[in-house]
Parts: structure tokens; C-alpha cells; sequence
């Protein structure tokens, strides 16, 4: 699952807060905002695709997640949960696809599902992007804890695929990522840092001594320092050690696909810290060594994280809306806004608000450029129908499906529709954060579910106030631009 992910530190987000944020770029799948409560979970999971059974322990929370929202998906591919806050205010967002080397696979394989075949008896896979919401998130009190006991998980039953993993808490926010089937590291977001990560292996710095000692700072698989060591995986000339280049890819593919989002991501974010641009740039498009953790020049807003994520290189060459520069540059890059983005989720963790209303879930569908992000209390037991109800029949009663009609039709008519799309997220940005002042300020320091599943409501209905009088524009404007018009009389 080809995605990009943004953390933040509490010291570098612009109210204390920690955040954590990604694009789910699937392939048009259908997704919505599900709680689930401790009795919908089994005591025994087991995976669809990799077919592997796991014992759930007690003690499980509710939780929100993002789940497969079609029948058909849920059949062949299961839950894929993807994101979601926990009742002691924990957020996960998973997973981030990374990438590896044949060095790292070769010492420690991927464990693969192998079905049945003669006298060969199915043998289960390890975990993926699939499970590893479900298994963990109802499970967890902090993001470290989540750490740990994915971990375990990893360890114990190894995965399919390499994935990048995101946890945070009101204190901390954490990034996991995986290495072969059973390895793994994972750092905690310095507070006054942000991680970029573009589907690439991401870690570069990393303290192994922290990490297998007090764990203050770095947490790894309890062989990580052996395996290292038995399988000549560091790389580095001075004994410091780059994950990156021990354990990641530096594939052409790289520089076309992943390398060019962390450019555009770290140019925003750190416009004067280094040069971008030009001959003499420090980093471009194609840079292998791009930071992985940044101190921007700025605070850090959800709006910013939304910006980032929704970007297409605008104001370079490389802008696929693009009208300037040379024409063979443009789309020369993958976008981080892109077509097939399913949805994007922010989990915002405010510390300077009580437990129950702290964590606040950011929700938007479909493609992030033309798209809104919308703000929604997450310590609930019921989502807004807006958000919530959606299956296979296309429906403007719906959250998704809306958002992926205005994209579908702005994107085609994109020089005159931009304008309109802007009006529409600057607006539905503007009176959802007033809504959220408001009830914040209306809890006076206390609320109950009823209360918080009040203001979703109320949320939900101004933004899908905004969104269907967007669409009602963009499809005039489309309209106009029908290819089968014609001058005389039109009028």
C-alpha cells in the first residue's frame, strides 16, 4: 500500500500537541470510520490473507479505525483497519509500505502464506498492513506500549511485507519500521522535529545502545545488534550506523517514486535550513540522504500536515496541473496527493485538554487536492452517518463517495475549478475549526459521549453542507466544458 506519512512532535506542533498523519493510497477502495467496541472482537484473530491465528488478550478498549467498507473487500482482503485512536487516547496509523534490500531478505525472509497443495499442508504467513490495527490498538496505553507489543508480535510471528508503523500519545509520538520477516526499530519523534516518510526505508540515525539498554529514546528486536553483525548489514565507514543504508533501498525506481515527496515535503518545511533548488541545491528531487526528521522553520498545523499531503508539487516544474516551465516535466514525479489516495487521517493529541474530548481524529476521502479534512471528536461509541455509513452504491449521502466526485470532476476541468475547490476547503476549514472552539469551550472542562457525538453530528452537517454546494459548482463548471456544446442558440 503506497502511502505518505507525517509525525510531529509536540515542540515543533503549533499548540503542543502530537500528530501523526497519512495518505492511504489504496486502489480505490472503499473505506469509512467504524468504532468498534471490546465485545466485536474476537478472542482468536485470524488473518484472511496470510491465514495466520493470533490469541487476543483481555482488557481490550474501543477504538476507532478505518475499515474496508465493501462486502466484496472484506471477503477477499479482510478489516485492513489502517488507523485509529484508542480509548486511552493512543493513536496508530498503519501502515507506511517501505521498502528493503536482498542483503536484509536474504538473512531474515519474509514469512509467506503457502497454501495446501498435495500432500503439503497449508502453512500460515506472518502479520501485515491487514491485522496490525486490530491487534494491537484495543490492547495499548501509550505509543511506546504499542511499540513493544508489536514488537513481540513481529518477533514471534514474523511478517509478508515491510512496513512503516506510527503510534502517538499525549507525551509521545513514535515511528516502527520493520526489517525482514521478524526485525524491527523503531525512534521516538524528537519533540521538536517532524518525520517525513515517503514509502521508503527512513530511518537514518539510530543508538543501539539506547535502543537494547534504557530504551529512552530507540527501541530494536532484541537481536538486532547480532544480526547486524553476523550479516555484514552496516554499511558505514566510520562504525555509525545509517539504517537507511543497512536496511532500506536506493532503487532508480527510488528517485521517481519516494524521493522527490520527502523533497517537496522537507522544501516546505525548511524553505532557508538548506537549498533545494538550483545547481548548487543541497538536496533534490533525486537525494538519497534527505533528512529524516526535520526542525521546521515554523510551528507545525494540521493544515500544514493536510497541505503536505495533498501536494503535487505545486510552484515547481514538476506541477502534472502545471502551465509553466518545460512541459516535459511536468508529472515527471509521483505526486503525494494522488488519484488513488482512499483517505487521509490526522490524530491530533491535545494536552492541554481533558482525557475525555484530548484526541481529536482529522478525516478526509478520495484525493486529498480536491478534498476536506474534517475534524471529529474520536472518544466515541457512534460515528456520524456522513462519515460512517458508506457501501458500494455511489451516494452523495456520503462523505467518500462525495469527495471522490468533486475530485473526479475537478481534476478534469482543473484551471477552472481550482478556485472553486480552494473556496470550499478554506470554508469547511474555517467552520469546523469553529465548531470545534466552540464545543471545547462548551464542555467547560468535562463531556459525555452524547455530547461529543452531538458535535460530530453538527460537524457532519456543515461539512456536508459545504461539500454538496462545492459539487453543485464544480459540476456546472464541467458541464459548460462538455464536449457535445455548440454555439448557435446555446443560449
Amino acid at each position: 500500500m503506497s502511502c505518505t506519512t507525517i509525525l510531529v512532535g509536540k515542540g515543533a506542533s503549533y499548540d503542543g500537541s502530537t500528530m501523526i498523519a497519512r495518505n492511504d493510497d489504496g486502489a480505490y477502495t472503499l473505506k469509512h470510520l467504524k468504532v468498534f467496541e471490546p465485545k466485536d472482537l474476537p478472542k482468536m484473530y485470524r488473518s484472511v490473507g496470510s491465514k495466520v491465528s493470533i490469541p487476543l488478550p483481555e482488557g481490550a478498549m474501543r477504538f476507532t479505525a478505518m475499515p474496508n467498507a465493501s462486502k466484496e473487500d472484506l471477503k477477499k482482503e479482510g478489516l485492513w483497519a489502517a488507523s485509529g485512536v484508542n480509548a486511552a487516547n493512543v493513536g496508530i496509523t498503519a501502515t507506511e509500505t517501505i521498502t528493503s534490500n536482498p542483503r536484509v531478505l536474504g538473512a531474515d525472509p519474509y514469512v509467506v502464506y503457502q497454501p495446501a497443495k498435495g500432500s503439503k499442508k497449508e502453512v500460515a504467513g506472518g502479520i501485515g498492513e491487514e491485522d496490525i490495527v486490530m491487534l494491537v490498538l484495543p490492547y495499548i496505553h501509550s505509543a511506546r506500549e504499542g511499540v513493544l507489543r508489536l514488537g513481540s508480535l513481529l518477533e514471534q510471528y514474523g511478517t509478508y511485507e515491510p512496513n512503516g508503523i506510527c503510534f502517538n500519545d499525549v507525551n509521545e509520538a513514535w515511528y516502527m519500521e520493520t526489517i525482514g520477516g521478524h526485525h524491527w526499530i523503531a525512534s521516538r519523534v524528537p519533540d521538536d522535529r517532524v518525520i517525513i516518510m515517503p514509502n521508503q526505508f527512513g530511518t537514518d540515525t539510530f543508538d543501539l545502545g539506547d535502543a537494547l539498554g534504557e530504551g529512552k529514546n530507540y527501541l530494536c528486536s532484541h537481536d538486532l545488534k547480532e544480526f547486524i553483525a553476523d550479516n555484514f548489514l552496516d554499511l558505514s565507514q566510520d562504525g555509525v550506523l545509517n539504517p537507511r543504508d543497512a536496511f532500506g533501498s536506493h532503487s532508480d525506481a527510488d528517485h521517481v517514486y519516494n524521493t522527490p515527496r520527502a523533497w517537496f515535503m522537507g522544501r516546505y518545511l525548511c524553505p532557508h535550513t538548506y537549498r533545494w533548488d538550483g545547481a548548487d541545491a543541497r538536496f533534490t528531487p533525486e537525494s538519497d540522504d534527505i533528512p529524516f526528521a526535520l526542525v521546521p522553520e515554523k510551528k507545525v498545523t494540521p493544515e500544514d500536515v493536510k497541505y503536505l499531503l495533498s501536494s503535487h508539487y505545486q510552484g515547481t516544474a514538476y506541477d502534472p496541473y502545471g502551465s509553466y516551465g518545460d512541459p516535459s516535466l511536468r508529472g515527471k514525479y509521483r505526486s503525494i496527493g494522488i488519484a488513488r489516495t482512499d483517505f487521509m487521517s490526522l490524530i491530533q493529541i491535545r494536552p492541554y485538554m481533558p482525557e475525555s474530548y484530548r484526541a481529536l481524529e482529522w478525516v478526509c476521502y478520495g484525493a486529498n487536492v480536491f478534498n476536506v479534512m474534517a475534524p471529529l471528536y474520536a472518544n466515541i461509541d457512534h460515528v456520524p452517518n456522513y462519515f460512517g455509513k458508506a457501501d458500494d452504491r455511489v451516494s452523495t449521502d456520503n462523505f467518500h463517495w462525495t469527495s471522490r466526485l468533486i475530485a473526479a470532476l475537478a481534476d478534469a476541468s482543473y484551471d477552472k475549478s481550482i478556485q472553486e475547490i480552494e473556496r470550499y476547503q478554506e470554508k469547511a476549514n474555517a467552520k469546523t475549526r469553529s465548531l470545534i472552539h466552540s464545543y471545547d469551550a462548551s464542555f467547560a472542562r468535562e463531556s459525555t459521549i452524547q455530547q461529543r457525538e452531538e458535535a460530530n453530528e453538527t460537524i457532519a452537517k456543515a461539512v456536508q453542507k459545504e461539500a454538496d454546494d462545492a459539487l453543485a459548482k464544480i459540476l456546472k463548471i464541467r458541464t459548460a466544458d462538455m464536449k457535445n456544446n455548440y454555439s448557435r442558440a446555446d443560449n
